[in-house]
């Protein structure tokens, strides 16, 4: 089931969160199984699933940078629990903010990666704010999901800090 169908919003890696919302008590309204009390045991069954499918949606459309993964993978860009080789330039830098964990307060480190994580959003904003199905080109979706996968490594440092 393709979530942008389900929720009859344009393929697109970000969603109006106001469109969103409406479309989700629109959709629940119609799908909740608390609705379907009075049907036969087979239309209460797809009910749930429905419902439950659009749960799952909603949950990815909320988050930005689950948007932008389920996003690559309906585009053909991502496959599900993908290993990606991120630029080694990228990676030496990385390598820089984790050798100085233990050196820096930890409220240094997050903010150095989130004055990252800030460049790398302003660097990929033209291709996320002027996404157009027809065209938006393949290097651009590229540009994306190397995006997606830099956020998510930043993430990652960010989880270890709290351990």
């Amino acid at each position: 089931m393709n979530y942008f169908e389900l929720f009859d919003i344009p393929q697109s890696p970000v969603v109006n969160r106001k469109e969103l919302a409406k479309k989700y008590f629109e959709l629940q309204k119609q799908n909740h199984p608390d609705y379907h009390t009075k049907a036969d045991e087979s239309d209460q069954n797809n009910s749930l699933e429905i419902s439950a499918a659009i749960n799952k949606a909603f949950n990815i459309f909320q988050n930005e940078d689950k948007t932008i993964e389920y996003f690559l993978q309906t585009v053909g860009l991502m496959e599900i629990d993908e290993k990606y080789s991120l630029p080694s330039d990228f990676l030496m830098e990385m390598m820089e903010i984790n050798e100085s964990v233990h050196d820096l307060p930890e409220d240094a480190i997050k903010q150095q990666v989130a004055e990252y994580g800030n460049k790398l959003k302003e660097a990929i904003r033209p291709v996320i704010e002027n996404f157009q199905p027809a065209s938006t080109g393949q290097q651009e979706l590229l540009q994306l999901k190397e995006y997606y996968f830099k956020k998510k490594y930043l993430k990652r440092i960010l989880d270890r800090l709290s351990d």
